[in-house]
């Protein structure tokens, strides 16, 4: 919960000292600016709180780790609900109102996040599990959206360290292969995940985890 917390607040500080002009800028998501991918975190917050609200009293069904489904495709940005993200965002017309409402329900959902007992089982997507393996799935979402969100702005502050090896961790475990320790934690995640190709020596170094890639999450 404690790097739940630290990756959430890495991000929406990353957020929220942004200037407007780099909300028009792209992001790593395919075909969504920053202010889309800023305005997907707020309902991401919307759904962590939604989440923590939903109390299950069934058997966990998945964990921090198989609560995350490796799809077999990338995402093109052509998905009906990406779409609605984009207009939303637009709607914003301002980046201090997209900022705003981040920082509005993004410290709800920092606070309901400490507040939780780790142990109480909570239900989203017909899933139960945890409160601490739900929250512990997130530093994996906050991970990568903060990586996509400097991905064209490479002065702005990276995820914090721990929860760049924590995601790579979980994502080894959900792929069943370890990447080569030669890449970063960063380099793992963005050729892991699809985000950057990998260059002709890292596919000789990842072997025959290279024909497997990218493994995308969903």
């Amino acid at each position: 919960m404690d790097l739940f917390s630290r990756s959430w607040t890495a991000l929406r500080t990353a957020v929220a000292d942004l200037p407007d002009e780099d909300f028009e800028r792209p992001s790593g998501c395919t075909g969504w600016l920053v202010q889309d991918l800023v305005c997907h975190l707020v309902i991401d917050a919307q759904d962590v709180l939604i989440t923590l609200a939903t109390p299950a009293d069934t058997e966990p069904t998945v964990d921090a780790v198989t609560y995350w489904k490796v799809e077999d495709r990338p995402p093109t940005g052509d998905d009906p609900l990406d779409a609605l993200t984009v207009r939303l965002a637009a709607a914003y017309q301002e980046p201090r109102l997209l900022k705003f409402h981040l920082d509005d329900v993004g410290s709800a959902a920092g606070r309901a996040a400490r507040l939780a007992d780790p142990t109480a089982r909570v239900g989203t997507q017909d899933e139960v599990l945890t409160v601490g393996d739900y929250l512990s799935a997130y530093v994996l979402e906050w991970t990568l959206h903060h990586l996509d969100l400097i991905a064209h702005l490479p002065e702005v502050p990276g995820p914090p360290v721990e929860g760049l090896a924590r995601t790579r961790a979980m994502l080894e475990e959900i792929a069943g292969a370890v990447f080569p320790a030669s890449l970063t934690d960063t380099d793992a995640l963005l050729i892991g995940t699809g985000r950057r190709a990998p260059t002709e020596g890292e596919k000789a170094e990842l072997g025959g985890l290279a024909a497997r890639l990218p493994f995308v999450l969903g």
